[in-house]
């Protein structure tokens, strides 16, 4: 009988690899951005083109002069600071100054990101922390607009609605002037530039389901929420769908909230996470100021989420039968009568 020795191949985890890569990960981001950015630069042109390359300039920018201060090696090939520069300036209107532009993405890299640790370690949005950012500081940065306006470039005009937002006219009860539904699903040339198009967005995550980036869970919970909470609020089916519509849901449900490192792990922690944030922003829209609400949320949710994760762990291979084991009672020993 011939022994044969067994040969075993010992290597370090994790043995099971995945060819996807963060870079190419960024990549379909910047697809997926892409039917919604188009729509909006079709709707208001090189004002448009101008703030997404200020927004995506800073962003590479920052990145590289933080991870220089840190002294850390730059890491502008995963493609993180474009998306988050792209996303950035997706948030706001077409005729916004080029130096808000530049502070809030200042504020998302610099602040929100790398001196928390860089791509992987950041607790918030970092590009709803820098959008934030810029509206609770604008009363103190109002001298900032005195100086640089002179320095703001023109590129004709612009065809753009100038009256109330959707969802303010929607608050105040005018619902005869509010833009027809259709529009804001189609194109709409008002609000931020991820506002344009309901209908490009949802393109856009579609693909990103589709490569398995995100899951379904988080945008269905904030839309199915967001739509059930509009429908009691307003009493009205139309009205309902016009919350999901309007006021930037859907770039928020596919976008932001599915953000990889600042949302839930398990399937049961994104649904909770999703409906939370449907709640809270229906509650700001309903009782407080329309605007801002789908930011607000997210970044309330963000800081949540390692409670979350803790509550809706999977348990450890094995765990389960062993708790069960020691839980178990004990059986009862036969009893030994004395014999006399």
């Amino acid at each position: 009988m011939v022994d044969h020795e067994l040969q075993l191949t010992v290597s370090p985890s994790p043995h099971l690899r995945s060819p996807a890569t963060v870079s190419h990960a960024m990549r379909d981001v910047l697809i997926a951005l892409a039917p919604v950015t188009a729509v909006s630069i079709v709707l208001f042109k090189w004002s448009a083109v101008f703030l997404i390359f200020v927004c995506m300039a800073t962003a590479v920018l920052t990145e590289l002069l933080f991870r220089k201060v840190m002294k850390k090696p730059h890491s502008l090939r995963d493609g993180s600071a474009l998306v988050t520069g792209l996303l950035v300036a997706l948030l706001f209107g077409a005729g916004t100054a080029w130096w808000t532009a530049i502070l809030a993405t200042f504020i998302g890299i610099g602040l929100a990101k790398e001196l928390m640790g860089g791509l992987g370690w950041n607790r918030f949005n970092p590009a709803l922390f820098g959008r934030l950012a810029v509206i609770m500081l604008v009363p103190v940065f109002n001298y900032v607009t005195v100086t640089f306006a002179p320095l703001r470039p023109f590129f004709g005009s612009m065809d753009v609605v100038t009256q109330a937002t959707p969802l303010a006219l929607l608050k105040q009860g005018v619902v005869e002037y509010m833009p027809p539904l259709s529009r804001l699903f189609l194109a709409h040339p008002g609000g931020s530039l991820s506002e344009t198009s309901a209908l490009a967005v949802l393109i856009g995550g579609a693909y990103l389901i589709y490569k398995k980036h995100i899951s379904w869970h988080i945008p269905m919970a904030i839309i199915g929420t967001t739509f059930l909470y509009g429908l009691i609020a307003e009493g009205s089916f139309y009205l309902g769908v016009y919350h999901v519509v309007a006021g930037g849901v859907m770039i928020g449900a596919l976008f932001m909230a599915t953000d990889w490192v600042t949302s839930p792990i398990t399937p049961k922690g994104k649904l909770i996470f999703g409906v939370c944030i449907g709640l809270l922003l229906m509650t700001f829209r309903v009782f407080l100021a329309p605007t801002e609400g789908m930011a607000f949320s997210i970044l309330i949710m963000n800081a949540c989420v390692p409670l979350i994760d803790r509550l809706t762990k999977r348990p450890k291979f094995g765990e389960v039968q062993v708790k069960e084991e020691k839980t178990a009672p004990a059986a009862a020993k036969p009893a030994v009568g004395k014999s006399n």
